[in-house]
């Protein structure tokens, strides 16, 4: 069944892409770099499939990183994006589609009263960032190693030595004094959270979490691990700041906050909320937001923020989203498809598992250990390398890195799933027989 689709067209592309912008890519995580090949070019996406430019058809599980929870091309964004359209494309001023937007997500919403919206998840997080600092008066911010908050030079920070550790710069252009305010903790190490908090606990503004950290593998943390953080964070005075902008309105429409029943102080969205378009938002309860500015002495602005384009899209989106029973019916189809593959894997004895959180997997090579550290993950992407070009070569789309998760869409029907998984388990038996 393995064979090796063409990719001429893709391949001239990038050539000339490589002329263009660095590596040929406008974003390092598009680059084939720990995979074999370069990457695809894709020309369209229609429901649950992808098409490249040379004519390759695709299961897609990518879902451009995530936004596209109803999948490529959904009719209902596709014509609440062209009747905004044809009122134009910006205005630079208010619009009645931003307060539908907000609406639409602060009334079902119980953890934030106010909420802003920006044209990405980084612009969130480091406008959050800041608002945390302005309302407390502190300057040091509590990140855990494993959970990525863009590229905000703040958070582009790895751990030091030492269990409690100020952070070292993980990239060029980034000066010391930007990244020393942060302390990088272990995730799910209630020990080294508690001995931080009492070193520098009242010189904390902030701590900032993927509460499904969901960009170095899937690192579930439970809720025990989250509640003693909500706590440590609540007997110090710093702000408990939750970065959703993967896993709200994928777990749930209210995200981890809702999935787990924890209340933070900050909250970052992104990704889902914008239907396929650029968009960011951050919340909080009132009296944290009154510190924005033109309230407050809090400076944040955008041109394109609440882009009327993107709060177009966002409403239809999530207008399906908000609909009863989408989350039960996304986490039943995704449980169905992960514990196929996962029986499988089982029954042949394969060091392999999916890990999975409402519509979310990862492939876990390391199957018999239950990973919630970036520490734990095995660094040698061997078999996933192999794998990844198994399933391009079988029609099934994923993205280019070991590290990455999958998403399913809600037009991953129970049908499409299944096919997907017997690729999937064809892939492993191709895999694992080397």
């Amino acid at each position: 069944m393995s064979h090796s689709i063409s990719r001429s067209n893709s391949e001239k592309l990038f050539q000339k892409a490589k002329t263009y912008f660095p590596g040929g890519v406008n974003s390092p995580v598009r680059a084939f770099k720990s995979v074999d090949g370069n990457p695809l070019f894709i020309k369209r996406g229609d429901g649950y499939k992808i098409w490249d430019e040379d004519g390759n058809e695709f299961i897609d599980f990518c879902a451009s990183w995530g936004p596209l929870i109803l999948g490529h091309n959904h009719p209902a964004i596709y014509r609440k994006v062209v009747e905004a359209l044809q009122n134009g494309t910006s205005f630079g001023a208010p619009t009645a589609l931003e307060n539908e937007l907000a609406e639409l997500i602060l009334s079902r919403n119980p953890f934030i009263d106010k909420i802003r919206f920006v044209s990405s998840g980084t612009e969130a997080v480091m406008s959050a960032l800041r608002l945390a600092r302005g309302y407390t008066g502190r300057n040091k911010v509590v990140k855990f190693e494993g959970c990525y908050h863009g590229h905000t030079d703040a958070m582009l920070v790895k751990a030091g030595s030492g269990l409690v550790t100020f952070g070292e710069s993980s990239s060029a252009g980034v000066p010391a004094a930007f990244v020393n305010e942060t302390l990088v903790l272990p995730l799910n190490d209630e020990a080294a959270l508690r001995s931080c908090f009492q070193q520098h606990g009242f010189d904390i503004a902030c701590a900032i979490i993927e509460p499904i950290p969901a960009n170095n593998g899937l690192l579930l943390q439970g809720g025990e691990f989250l509640k003693t953080l909500r706590s440590v964070c609540s007997e110090y005075g710093a702000l408990l700041f939750f970065d959703e902008v993967i896993s709200g309105f994928r777990v749930s429409f209210n995200g981890a906050a809702a999935y787990y029943g924890i209340t933070p102080d900050i909250i970052t969205y992104g990704k889902i909320i914008g239907g396929g378009l650029p968009v960011g938002a951050y919340g909080a309860r009132e009296e944290i937001m009154s510190c924005v500015s033109p309230d407050g002495p809090v400076y944040q602005a955008g041109t394109l923020s609440g882009n009327p384009v993107a709060m177009a899209a966002g409403i239809a989106q999530l207008t399906v989203c908000a609909e009863e029973g989408f989350y039960q019916d996304q986490e039943k189809r995704t449980k169905a498809f992960v514990e196929n593959v996962n029986t499988y894997a089982k029954e042949k004895g394969y060091d392999f598992e999916f890990v999975t959180i409402g519509s979310i997997f990862w492939f876990n090579f390391d199957g018999k250990k239950n990973i919630t550290r970036a520490d734990q993950i095995n660094p040698d992407m061997s078999k996933f390398k192999q794998l990844h070009a198994f399933l391009l070569n079988n029609g099934v789309y994923i993205g280019p890195s070991g590290y990455e998760v999958g998403f399913i869409s809600s037009v991953h029907n129970p049908e499409i799933l299944k096919k997907a998984a017997e690729v999937i388990k064809q892939g492993l038996d191709h895999v694992m027989a080397e």
